[in-house]
């Protein structure tokens, strides 16, 4: 791909994290492209990142309203096709809300707000997302939820672990009680994935804890201008 890759990053009624994605996208090379969560147009985007807050209040259940809405549609069927889609915080719950990605997020284990510094394993570089890694890495996203425990009956968890979807784990003690100590997974293509850490948050030295979330910015634009290599 010669020209500079497109990716759309949405904005939801109580996103926070979209002014946040979209640095991250300019900072590895590519253009951010604003998505309106009432608009059903995609503007023709390479990838599509939904971002982290409180899309609608978190009213009902996190991510329930924003799954519904006309933006969410598009993803779904870009997604179909083979367009990459991250999902990070409340963009996983709302991923998983709309059926693109198993299980569910509920509750911390401690009914608390974490906000931490994360240790994390890289179990599988075989995603669009997650190329530059190598897998068993192990990296630092800071992480900060209160509904960030993902929970799935045994034989979606059974499957995720035998088809290698489990992306992301939590190393040390679990900021949430997550089943298998899971942070995030991916679909069976490999090209959607959720996770509950921030890698937005982990893209400059200045800010910290690491720049460990680049990688997965930068994997991306190497799915997008290869395809099959994801």
């Amino acid at each position: 791909m010669s020209r500079t890759a497109r990716i759309g990053v949405i904005t939801f009624p109580g996103t926070l994290d979209d002014g946040d994605a979209a640095r991250a996208v300019r900072r590895v090379g590519a253009q951010p492209v604003p998505l309106w969560h009432a608009e059903a147009d995609l503007h023709g985007v390479d990838a599509v990142v939904v971002p982290g807050g409180f899309s609608y209040g978190d009213y009902l259940r996190a991510g329930a309203i924003a799954a519904h809405q006309p933006v969410l549609r598009a993803v779904r069927d870009a997604a179909r096709r083979g367009t990459p889609v991250l999902g990070i915080c409340n963009g996983f719950q709302i991923l998983c809300e709309a059926g693109l990605l198993p299980g569910a997020l509920v509750r911390n284990a401690g009914l608390h707000f974490v906000c931490r510094d994360q240790r994390l394993r890289v179990e599988t570089s075989a995603t669009a997302w997650t190329g530059r890694y190598a897998s068993g890495a192990e990296i630092v996203l800071p992480v900060k939820s209160i509904e960030g425990r993902y929970v799935a009956d045994a034989s979606t968890l059974a499957e995720l672990e035998s088809d290698g979807r489990v992306v992301f784990r939590y190393l040390g003690a679990s900021p949430n009680g997550a089943l298998h100590d899971i942070a995030g997974i991916a679909s069976a293509d490999g090209r959607v994935l959720g996770v509950m850490p921030h890698p937005e948050h982990a893209i400059d030295p200045l800010t910290g804890p690491s720049t460990d979330g680049l990688d997965l910015f930068r994997s991306v634009l190497d799915a997008v201008r290869d395809p099959g290599d994801a």
